[in-house]
């Protein structure tokens, strides 16, 4: 199984930091305290004391799934640059390996929200003539994701110039 994973030719996956982890935790978190507090608010407001409490934790019980999931799926995500190709891997629970060939490369572009900005990190977003394939680097620092929309946004050129 891994074997249909594993990177193209002589080229390794680069990973992605940490920091990525930290920004779903965060994410996910945010939801889950509103989640919780706005459900057993909601519930208490009815009467209804002990399902708020049963809401809370197992609202709690579902941030602690979250936390440990947001390392698992900073752990998943990978990219390498082949000759001719961008190999992208991601996923927990269904794993995906996404081949995007640079001539065919339109768009390359850099994203951060304001949380991603705060911990220094982007997204780096490739889009196709196919418009379900839009293809993403997450959570790479700001520096590195700039460096790599610039290489792919030159290979883009150079492969497409043959058309």
């Amino acid at each position: 199984m891994d074997d249909a994973f594993t990177a193209p030719g002589d080229t390794t996956w680069q990973r992605i930091p940490t920091a990525l982890a930290w920004y779903r935790r965060l994410v996910t978190g945010a939801g889950c305290l509103a989640l919780g507090a706005g459900g057993a608010l909601l519930l208490l407001l009815w009467g209804k004391p002990v399902l708020a409490g049963v809401w809370a934790a197992l609202v709690l019980v579902a941030a602690a799934v979250l936390w440990f999931l947001a390392g698992r799926f900073q752990r998943s995500w990978g990219y390498a640059e082949a000759t001719a190709e961008l190999y992208l891997t991601y996923g927990v629970l269904v794993r995906q390996l996404v081949v995007v060939p640079y001539g065919r490369m339109q768009v390359v572009d850099v994203t951060a929200d304001l949380l991603e900005q705060a911990l220094g990190i982007a997204t780096v977003r490739v889009r196709t003539a196919a418009s379900t394939a839009d293809t993403r680097v997450v959570g790479l620092p700001l520096a590195d994701a700039v460096q790599l929309r610039d290489r792919l946004a030159a290979r883009s050129e150079s492969f497409s110039t043959g058309l």
